[in-house]
């Protein structure tokens, strides 16, 4: 008997003690259950509140410490959106709220609206932390050295929008409504978003500044550049798609009567029809289609119109059909800096760029371009014993070469007069004057006929005279430096 009591006294006293651990157990668990004691929108400008995650944390759909929270966004997920390269995996913050416990929870949203929900942001509701930091969207870029006569290229593929694409919450294209296809715009700002880097101007409509917007500006505008790479802009309005209605096929013909391309010229004028005829209509660049022509850009590469078109040339050609324009392979000739030979006839030693004190002579890009021409025609011309070349005139001034300081006693002849001569002591400064020759140079490039053998592609040869001078420094009047042709 007394054994059944002992027993009955053991689990009496075990069910007990269950009793009071669970009594513990509830109390305890209603004590530490986490809960949101405010939950507030904020107030502050949308910029202000971009964000980028740090990658620490993850994205619950509810404060991640309070009861029921789910996962929205894995950690994974959110460090491979911190280390991102897209603007689109920004967030932007716009709740906060805050636990009993004094965790503080920010809401975000990705820009490109993928993910939303609740990350861990630390302990203060006004400055980011944790799982996420602020961040700049964007960064200030130069401003182009042309800020005007911009026209939208194709508004289709690349628009106007309120913000650089993703670099803003909600950043929408702007409407287009009642701009003109002629229509100028003017850059004010430049930006590049800062994870891709591309590049954005901001251009205001000049007919209508009710129309403006950040618009992808490819490399940007470039005043060395021979072509442009302008995004979403261009130099010369766009002109409509070609109709049988509104254009007309110009067709390059070379020397051996064979087409080498074409181009297309479509008119700015409304309701033309095939077979009207074309006058003196223009594009959207406003050319005519005998400047259309004339214009080296429509011309295939390597070629060049062979007699001018005007607008009485062309001035049969209809919509919807063909012009023919004679065009010949154009070539370019450089330029080559010789001494006369001993008997004056042909080159003699070779001058190179460091020979004279800045570098190669320039010439202008006007002189430049007299070095491109026919293939087949000759550059270096005779006319009835006088000689005479496309480069006369290219080198006015004398060319000098840099200070010098004799080694030994030397005589230095005058190539131009071979009787005067200039004695040098060792140890003296000198420098050595260039002068150019017209009549040595023609005859350089001349065959024993006396008649030009260099044609356009080959090297010309400039023939320089040379004379030296005894002093302790260049004279003031050097040459106009270095050439970029």
């Amino acid at each position: 008997m007394q054994s059944s009591l002992k027993n009955s006294l053991y689990l009496g006293l075990a069910v007990l003690s269950l009793g009071a651990v669970a009594a513990v157990n509830t109390t305890a668990s209603a004590a530490s259950r986490v809960k949101v004691v405010s939950d507030v929108t904020l107030k502050t400008a949308g910029e202000t509140r971009n964000v980028e995650a740090t990658g620490t944390n993850a994205l619950y759909n509810k404060p991640g410490t309070v009861r029921g929270a789910k996962r929205v966004a894995s950690k994974s997920t959110m460090k491979k959106m911190a280390n991102s390269k897209k603007s689109a995996d920004y967030f932007r913050a716009y709740r906060v709220a805050k636990t009993n416990k004094g965790l503080v929870y920010y809401k975000v949203v990705s820009m490109n609206g993928k993910y939303r929900g609740y990350i861990y942001g630390g302990r203060s509701t006004t400055t980011f932390a944790r799982g996420i930091q602020s961040v700049d969207t964007t960064k200030t870029a130069a401003m182009p050295a042309k800020t005007t006569g911009y026209h939208l290229a194709n508004a289709k593929k690349n628009g106007l929008w309120t913000a650089p694409k993703n670099t803003q919450y909600k950043a929408k294209s702007v409407s287009l409504y009642g701009a003109g296809s002629k229509d100028t715009f003017t850059v004010s700002k430049a930006e590049t978003k800062t994870r891709e880097g591309s590049l954005y101007y901001y251009v205001t409509d000049d007919q209508d500044n009710s129309i403006a917007g950040w618009i992808y500006a490819g490399k940007g505008y470039k005043a060395d550049a021979t072509t442009q790479n302008l995004g979403g802009l261009a130099l010369k309005a766009a002109d409509a798609k070609a109709t049988v209605d509104n254009s007309v096929t110009v067709n390059y013909v070379g020397s051996n009567g064979n087409s080498v391309g074409t181009s297309t010229f479509v008119t700015a004028d409304k309701n033309t029809k095939q077979n009207d005829k074309v006058g003196t209509a223009t594009n959207m660049a406003g050319n005519t289609l005998a400047q259309f022509i004339n214009d080296g850009a429509n011309t295939p590469a390597g070629y060049k119109v062979k007699t001018a078109a005007t607008d009485a040339s062309v001035a049969s050609a209809v919509y919807g059909g063909t012009v023919s324009v004679n065009v010949y392979q154009a070539a370019t000739s450089t330029i080559a800096f010789y001494l006369p030979s001993a008997n004056g006839v042909s080159k003699g030693d070779q001058l190179n760029p460091d020979d004279f004190s800045k570098g190669k002579p320039a010439i202008t890009a006007a002189q430049a371009a007299e070095l491109t021409g026919n293939s087949n025609d000759t550059v270096v011309t005779t006319t009835s014993g006088t000689t005479s070349t496309v480069i006369d005139g290219f080198f006015t001034k004398k060319l000098y070469s840099k200070l010098l300081k004799a080694t030994s006693d030397m005589t230095f002849a005058n190539t131009a007069d071979s009787a005067k001569t200039t004695t040098i002591k060792k140890g003296e400064s000198y420098y050595i004057t260039y002068t150019y020759s017209a009549v040595k140079t023609a005859k350089a490039n001349s065959n024993t006929n006396n008649s030009s053998s260099t044609k356009y592609g080959d090297t010309i040869i400039a023939v320089f005279d040379q004379q030296a001078t005894v002093a302790p420094a260049l004279p003031d009047a050097t040459n106009s430096g270095v050439t970029n042709y």
